[in-house]
């Protein structure tokens, strides 16, 4: 169909009802379109054709999104008929026994799953440049630069027009970075919002949860509305949402007071573009008619300390992943199967104890509530999502063995990426908005941060920001320009 573009994946399902296309030729388009682009992009892998054919064939559900052509991170998000690399050579080709709680409600949404999206090496950085892959995935506005991680291959893919919606997970921003790199819209929900099971309570200490990568808002608000609840045996769950996500987009924003930060949460510099995305959101916030005002967070925040324990935390977890998988196999870790970064953080696990583990969880679990203490007083901390326009292919490249470094050291990953992991910290809901474009067309997001439970306050926000900065336009130049803006 010549206006597949042309349409939010809302847009899309509503000509299938109508009778005015299928969900054949809507996967024909999808297929078509991966062929086309993704050779330049490597976004897009584990090609699960056959399984997509079967699935209409046998009857797609009557959801809000039937018909439309999806993809599954690859990671997590576990179904039968869709194997996984977990963004890792030695996982290749994983395949699994049972479908998740979260497979099963974005299916029957009605969308039409045929393969999954890269992601770094079990999901570990903000660029998905895993060797599994053959090669890094590129952003589809500028080929030289990351499109961000982990759900890298996402966000590309829908930045792109391959597909108006794909999954995506977050356990440090994972679903923000690419947000904000390729110029989407990612929302991070409170704690538990969205299930886990059954293989798992919670991933990361509770810092991980899964989301989506969209053009346009009403189609994450469609998504966020299917998974959302606690699944079977939940060890708890986010507080109840008095409307749905879809509801809040569609009730006007009260008044706010939003606190909009010009530097890091621990005062260092951020790109100029940066800090004119940040100035420029907060004078549209204010002709809103909102009370915005500059903050400069306390020092006693100790974001530095969060990402120390963060870092423990998710080495501790990725190590646990490998080890499970090994015991499984029956066979030792053949370490040359992993990326430089994996095997930092598998030797760093080995020098931590239980101890210290837990103190790494109580001290996450302490910066949240100094985290909820800042919301005592506003309601919006609007920040940048990264402290830099997406940075060049390579630069944050896994091969860094030593895990602390990559991701705490100078010119690592939390000076590329100072905020988004503060909320998995906190469970607070945030976002990431497409409200700024650098002079050479690389997107960059803003992001917001509200108290936990806050979700639908959150997307009224946005459904109103989405009007008065109305970023589909600049989406529209990029699919116009067949995809891949040109250089």
């Amino acid at each position: 169909m010549s206006d597949y573009h042309s349409h939010d994946a809302t847009g899309l399902a509503e000509l299938v009802t109508k009778g005015e296309t299928t969900a054949h030729e809507l996967l024909d388009m999808a297929l078509a379109e991966t062929r086309r682009l993704n050779p330049a992009l490597n976004a897009v892998t584990m090609l699960a054709e056959d399984a997509a054919r079967a699935a209409i064939e046998k009857g797609l559900p009557d959801g809000p999104l039937k018909g439309v052509p999806f993809l599954l991170k690859d990671l997590k998000c576990e179904a039968r008929a869709y194997p996984t690399n977990n963004g890792s050579k030695y996982f290749e080709g994983h395949t699994w026994a049972y479908d998740s709680t979260m497979f099963t409600r974005i299916a029957a949404t009605g969308v039409v799953s045929f393969a999954r999206t890269t992601s770094p090496e079990l999901g570990v950085g903000p660029v998905t440049e895993a060797q599994v892959y053959g090669g890094p995935t590129r952003n589809p506005w500028n080929l030289g630069r990351t499109s961000g991680g982990s759900s890298g291959g996402s966000g590309a893919a829908v930045a792109a027009g391959i597909v108006p919606a794909a999954h995506g997970s977050d356990g440090g921003g994972s679903v923000r970075i690419p947000a904000a790199s390729c110029g989407l819209v990612g929302i991070k929900p409170t704690r538990a919002r969205f299930p886990s099971g059954p293989a798992s309570g919670e991933g990361w200490a509770g810092m991980a949860i899964d989301g989506f990568l969209t053009r346009s808002l009403r189609d994450n608000c469609t998504l966020m509305d299917a998974v959302t609840g606690p699944d079977l045996g939940a060890p708890y769950h986010a507080p109840y949402m008095a409307q749905s996500f879809t509801d809040a987009r569609q009730t006007p924003s009260r008044k706010l007071k939003i606190r909009y930060v010009e530097t890091t949460l621990d005062g260092r510099d951020i790109h100029s573009e940066c800090l004119k995305a940040v100035k420029e959101t907060a004078h549209i916030l204010r002709d809103l008619g909102h009370d915005v005002e500059a903050y400069i967070p306390p020092k006693s925040l100790d974001v530095p300390q969060m990402m120390a324990a963060w870092t423990i935390t998710v080495a501790c977890g990725t190590a646990l992943a490998i080890q499970n998988a090994a015991k499984a196999r029956g066979e030792e870790v053949d370490q040359t199967q992993l990326e430089g970064v994996t095997r930092g953080a598998l030797a760093y696990a080995k020098t931590l104890t239980g101890p210290d583990y837990l103190n790494a969880v109580n001290q996450i679990h302490a910066f949240g509530r100094r985290m909820a203490a800042e919301f005592l007083a506003c309601d919006v901390l609007l920040t940048i999502t990264l402290a830099e326009p997406p940075c060049e292919v390579g630069r944050l490249k896994p091969d860094n063995e030593d895990f602390v470094a990559y991701r705490n050291g100078k010119g690592g990953v939390f000076d590329y990426s100072p905020f988004t992991a503060a909320t998995n910290a906190s469970g607070q809901p945030s976002m990431s908005l497409p409200l700024y474009w650098s002079d050479d067309h690389l997107p960059i997001g803003v992001h917001f941060a509200m108290a936990a439970g806050q979700d639908a306050a959150l997307v009224s926000l946005a459904a109103e920001l989405e009007v008065a900065a109305n970023w589909a336009p600049m989406q529209a130049k990029l699919l116009a320009k067949g995809g891949i803006w040109p250089r």
